[in-house]
């Protein structure tokens, strides 16, 4: 059974707590502020393979709130970073959220540069009172190379429910592949390895 670990991001008033709890339980439970953090387990099935799923919820991040992100950036498979599209510092924190999980991947190791990440525009509901316009969560996104959503807690289980499943298949996807370069790199290792020996020994003789 597959492990896949997730991180939510965003600052407080961005909903993060109630699009998870609506992925996990289908309820809108409203937005509550929070000074924990969070961790919830949940058995999934996703193409016939059994998972177990486990998103970290730490506190809401502020923009100058650096160190909560050392934790899950080295922790997770994958990262879903939450705004408010009716308030604009929410989106700007989470712009700068995407540029410390940039920062942080490079610094960490090369085979996290391609971690899938979601960018989330929550509370599409309060579309009359938007602050941030579509285009620009989509070009934020895009120069991150990550998703792109936007879904109202609130209203819709199911844009919430596709979306995790996506990127939990993104992750199943690059851990596959991380997998597989270590199974192959570690097979040349190998093949050097005999080859030397082999090699010193037809030396010899």
């Amino acid at each position: 059974m597959n492990d896949i670990k997730l991180a939510l991001l965003g600052s407080p008033g961005a909903g993060k707590s109630a699009v998870l709890v609506r992925f996990l339980t289908r309820r809108f439970i409203g937005e509550y502020a929070s000074d924990t953090n969070s961790l919830y387990r949940k058995r999934l099935s996703i193409e016939g393979r059994q998972l177990n799923l486990e998103v970290f919820d730490p506190c809401s991040q502020s923009s100058e709130a650096r160190c909560i992100l050392e934790e899950p950036v080295e922790w997770a498979d994958g990262f879903v970073v939450v705004y408010n599209i009716s308030d604009r510092t929410s989106f700007l924190d989470a712009k700068n959220i995407l540029r410390q999980i940039r920062e942080a991947r490079l610094i960490s190791s090369r085979e996290l540069l391609d971690i899938p990440v979601c960018l989330l525009g929550n509370k599409q509901d309060l579309c009359h009172a938007r602050q941030v316009r579509e285009d620009e969560g989509r070009c934020l996104a895009q120069e991150n190379r990550c998703h792109f959503q936007e879904v109202s807690a609130a209203e819709s289980y199911q844009d919430i429910a596709a979306l995790f499943t996506q990127l939990i298949r993104q992750v199943m996807d690059h851990l596959k592949y991380r997998a597989d370069r270590r199974r192959y790199s570690g097979s040349k290792s190998m093949a050097k390895l005999i080859n030397n020996v082999f090699g010193k020994r037809r030396k010899s003789v």
